[in-house]
């Protein structure tokens, strides 16, 4: 299984740090380092969400996952995500194949719909066609990816192309895309139906219950006649590690929670509770925290559910001491990583 991180780029009043709030350019410097790190563990993956709000600093990951590149050697340089429907597939195609080139065939796109809608109405775009947006770009994107002259009809959301290259041609042909989900079927679908890898985001509830869509993400790919190697599942959650299990909780649970009932507060969802915080971080919950024997024990719970090929851990929801995140990216690569590549025979 490949283990990797992804990361909103949040930044938020630190509670642990008196209510500090760094700068935008503290922030990234300091993300910088956490992918440096990350790559020099031996992780996989880095996935950088996109964002168009005040409490997170990349409204550009591309951008930012340039800058890792060079500075980085082995890690896949991904987005978690790219708003497609926000987006035109061709900048996203040229982009992408930029940092490609950059990065030396490291760079991955995962495309979503998004979990905030702030992107639309920034755009000029209808929430009407929340849907229809996402399925005519993906299309396109698609078309794109073949690579050499691309002739595309056009569509209501995309412009027609007569027959153009588009340049510059990535490294890797074609350019890996993903498709991440919340857990709407639909969507688990779509990716079944392209053949393309999926993410699947379990940020609450119990992961058990979203085993009938991974069920169906295979059986839909098995039907339309693709590869099942090509059929490739990630599961991406919430986590911070610390050497003692409480110690992760406690550091974890201020920024986690604030942040949480900040945008439940905007969706109509009552404040968290650390009891509810605590029981999400049991073996059957949602949650990563603990100390690193409790997170591998968790990866592997989920491994017999799902089979996945792919884990992606969130470690910070709100901002937290940038040295603490390092320490827990420490652990995550040199005792998580270790134990679940002996487990699963990597």
């Amino acid at each position: 299984m490949e283990l990797g991180l992804y990361s909103f780029a949040e930044n938020t009043p630190d509670p642990l740090s008196g209510g500090h709030l760094q700068s935008p350019a503290e922030r990234l410097r300091d993300l910088i380092e956490e992918i440096e790190l990350a790559d020099q563990l031996g992780l996989a993956f880095y996935g950088l969400g996109e964002h168009h709000r005040p409490d997170y600093v990349a409204s550009s990951p591309v951008t930012i996952l340039a800058a890792a590149a060079a500075r980085t050697k082995s890690i896949r340089l991904s987005t978690a995500v790219t708003v497609l429907s926000s987006e035109d597939p061709v900048r996203v195609y040229q982009q992408f194949s930029t940092l490609d080139l950059i990065s030396n065939g490291r760079a991955e796109i995962m495309a979503g719909r998004g979990s905030f809608i702030e992107s639309f109405p920034l755009f000029g775009l209808d929430l009407d066609d929340y849907d229809d947006l996402f399925e005519e770009k993906l299309e396109m994107l698609l078309e794109l990816r073949k690579g050499g002259k691309v002739t595309w009809a056009g569509s209501k959301h995309t412009n027609a192309i007569p027959g153009i290259a588009v340049y510059p041609e990535p490294v890797q042909k074609p350019l890996p895309l993903w498709i991440a989900v919340g857990g709407t079927p639909n969507s688990v679908v779509r990716a079944a139906y392209y053949g393309l890898p999926l993410m699947i985001a379990i940020i609450g509830g119990r992961p058990r219950q979203f085993m009938p869509l991974v069920d169906l993400y295979r059986q839909t790919g098995a039907k339309v006649g693709h590869d099942a190697s090509l059929m490739k599942v990630g599961i991406s959650g919430h986590g911070f590690i610390a050497e003692d299990s409480q110690d992760a909780r406690d550091v974890a649970f201020p920024a986690h929670n604030a942040t949480m009932s900040r945008i439940g507060a905007e969706r109509g969802w009552p404040p968290g509770t650390r009891a509810q915080f605590d029981a999400s971080t049991t073996s059957e919950g949602a949650y990563y925290m603990g100390s690193p024997q409790e997170v591998i024990d968790k990866i592997l719970l989920q491994h017999e559910w799902f089979k996945h090929d792919r884990f992606g851990l969130q470690l910070s929801v709100g901002t937290l001491p940038h040295a603490k995140i390092m320490k827990a990216i420490e652990l995550y690569g040199t005792v998580v990583k270790p134990a679940i590549d002996k487990a699963l025979g990597a």
